[in-house]
């Protein structure tokens, strides 16, 4: 019983071992996302790092000063309040938490942790940095978030750390990894 639906309207430009171009397409369309959002993500971390001024109580371009400006106009105040207790080690682990982030999506090691890591950073960062931000679109943390809910639902089936040692533990015992 077909219920009304035809499977077989679907005509591949290309039939590369039974699996046209689209089916392809849709395979690895999250890909260009995890790679953008893997690479932002360590940039992102890297450039906390190494930058002199971010990891600073106070001062120009520092985390403590930029937590004392934001903190009236966030959406929780008490959340930059606990950050303002110690804001260098919160500047550090934002950056360690970033790099684990990138590292993981882009690597597609704990890629469904790693993206609920990078939603729950940028759904932090939204309700206090860019908070204020109007209209709302002019905060780019809310894009963020948005853009790793897909990666959080799919993790990374493809290309990946995790298909690779999902692979293995499917493997009988005693066959060849090559």
């Amino acid at each position: 019983m077909t219920h009304g639906f035809r499977t077989d309207t679907h005509t591949p430009y290309f039939d590369g071992g039974g699996r046209g171009w689209r089916d392809t397409a849709t395979r690895y369309a999250l890909l260009p996302l995890r790679v953008f959002l893997g690479v932002t993500f360590i940039y992102a971390g890297l450039d906390k790092l190494t930058d002199s001024a971010f990891m600073k109580d106070s001062g120009v371009g520092s985390i403590g000063d930029q937590m004392r400006n934001v903190k009236q106009s966030s959406a929780i105040p008490a959340m930059v309040d606990m950050a303002l207790n110690n804001p260098v080690g919160f500047g550090y682990a934002i950056a360690f938490g970033e790099l684990a982030v990138g590292l993981g999506t882009l690597f597609g090691l704990l890629a469904r942790l790693a993206a609920l890591g990078g939603a729950l950073i940028s759904l932090s960062l939204w309700l206090t940095m860019s908070w204020a931000a109007e209209p709302y679109y002019y905060g780019n943390d809310l894009a963020y978030l948005m853009a790793w809910l897909p990666l959080v639902l799919a993790g990374a089936p493809y290309l990946s750390l995790d298909a690779l040692i999902r692979n293995r533990r499917r493997e009988p015992s005693g066959a060849s990894a090559w």
